[in-house]
């Protein structure tokens, strides 16, 4: 063995004159960079680190796009306000925001700021957001008429916010109406019936977990002819087969059957099961869906 000693990794760092410098990079760069990062991160740190910065990020054109959650730490763990926070963000952008999520957390004033302040709005996405209600989506749907794509997971919202969102949403295209699968629970048609009668334009429509029937899958494929995308998974009241199958699997490019994979969903999967004839009304249990017999 050789006693001459390596040398090839000496030379691996670079001498101090050799770092970067990012206060020299280019304005359009440095700011592709801040854009990447979380609103949270933006307006406690990164504004913080240099004037330049500071100034960059009070450019409006860096908010064009608001994604802001709670990451449900306990309160003295998260001494912030969020909606305040949230506000600031959307003044920042002078009214040229058109694309903001808000995720656990969020009330009905806070989507009446966003609106008010957000005429070019395309893209709005509320996740488990239950401090928005019927009443407050409804009276603000008439401030949203560019509005694209709507996702609305986990809250209490209801047909009475989809048939708001119908009338003065002309341009939507994308809907996601999103709950927690309920296994041997009742039927309810009233909100797909909702989606068929009043948003004739939807090219992909995500109803993970809803209580629609065959009849209101029905409605929604009458009503909807426009529809490509149709994500039906945990919708356990509906039973693809027969006519209805068929019609299915011919209309729509990309279907998603009740009892398919949950492997690529966002969200816990997990599902209520009740049955009537076992159960007491008050009694559930939770299981994982990929532990069910079905899956």
């Amino acid at each position: 063995m050789s006693d001459t000693p390596c040398t090839e990794n000496l030379a691996m760092d670079p001498p101090p004159d050799k770092f970067r410098n990012w206060l020299a990079l280019p304005r359009d760069v440095t700011a592709s960079i801040l854009m990447r990062l979380e609103v949270f991160d933006i307006l406690t740190s990164a504004q913080m680190v240099c004037t330049p910065w500071h100034n960059l990020c009070k450019d409006p054109s860096m908010w064009r796009a608001v994604h802001m959650r709670n990451p449900e730490a306990p309160y003295w763990e998260f001494p912030y306000d969020l909606e305040k926070m949230c506000r600031h963000a959307v003044d920042r952008s002078c009214g040229q925001l058109v694309d903001i999520n808000v995720e656990n957390f969020g009330t009905d004033e806070l989507l009446r700021h966003i609106a008010d302040s957000s005429s070019q709005l395309k893209r709005l996405r509320l996740v488990k957001c239950y401090g928005i209600s019927d009443k407050g989506l409804s009276g603000v749907a008439a401030k949203l008429p560019l509005l694209e794509e709507l996702d609305i997971s986990y809250s209490l919202l209801s047909k009475n916010a989809l048939e708001a969102v119908g009338r003065c949403c002309p341009l939507l295209k994308s809907l996601k109406f999103n709950k927690r699968g309920q296994r041997y629970y009742g039927a309810c048609d009233e909100e797909a019936l909702a989606i068929a009668e009043n948003l004739p334009e939807l090219c992909r429509l995500q109803l993970f977990g809803n209580k629609l029937s065959n009849d209101g899958l029905q409605a929604i494929l009458d009503g909807c002819p426009h529809l490509e995308s149709l994500d039906l998974r945990q919708c356990f009241n509906v039973t693809l087969t027969g006519n209805l199958g068929r019609r299915c699997a011919e209309q729509i490019k990309d279907l998603r059957r009740p009892h398919d994979s949950t492997d690529d969903y966002e969200f816990d999967a997990s599902y209520e099961l009740f049955n009537e004839d076992e159960f007491d009304y008050k009694d559930f249990e939770i299981f994982e869906a990929y532990d069910h017999p079905d899956y």
